[in-house]
């Protein structure tokens, strides 16, 4: 099935990250077994990552040598492409390197045609292209038990509104909630 799937780590107050980038959001979940769990059988059906650059920076520099980590196998595995104006090449450790592209919209409108399934984690520039352009079709939150009260907010001030359609919800441990919307 054809399909881009954003998933995004938030404050209950709709933040993705605190005023100065601090990721407060993580700090507050002691346990990530349940969303270990869930992307290992989301990604059985995933054929690739979308990755803003600065993402793709943070995640290059752990991943690759997570071998302690259950669902490192499966990430190293994954096809990934960066979207970056910036980058000419993006290396994945040992591992077959991202593709990098200029325009996350483009990249995925023609992947479309191919029947790609993608996820798009963090980057927060690429998933607002993503939704201003209308190319997501899933949203799905993590919603982490903290109010930071500022920060990156999920959209900006002025982004059009995301009409959803609510699919499903689970409660984990550690008062972390993930839900799942369709766009």
């Amino acid at each position: 099935m054809n399909c881009v799937i954003v998933q995004q780590w938030v404050s209950v107050d709709g933040f993705l990250a605190g005023p100065n980038g601090e990721q407060d959001v993580f700090a507050a979940v002691q346990d990530f077994s349940a969303s270990e769990a869930h992307n290992m059988a989301l990604l059985k059906s995933v054929d690739e990552v979308l990755l803003g650059r600065r993402t793709y920076e943070s995640f290059a520099a752990f991943w690759p040598t997570a071998t302690d980590e259950p669902m490192a196998r499966q990430v190293n595995a994954l096809s990934k492409t960066v979207c970056s104006t910036t980058l000419t090449e993006a290396p994945w450790g040992s591992h077959p390197p991202a593709r990098v592209v200029a325009d996350a919209v483009e990249h995925v409108r023609s992947r479309r045609e191919q029947r790609c399934r993608t996820i798009v984690w963090g980057s927060a520039s690429v998933m607002r292209a993503l939704f201003a352009a209308g190319e997501v079709d899933q949203l799905e939150l993590f919603v982490a038990p903290i109010a930071l009260g500022d920060g990156t907010p999920l959209l900006e001030r002025g982004d059009p509104p995301l009409p959803l359609r609510l699919r499903e919800t689970e409660t984990w441990p550690a008062g972390v909630v993930r839900i799942r919307y369709t766009t």
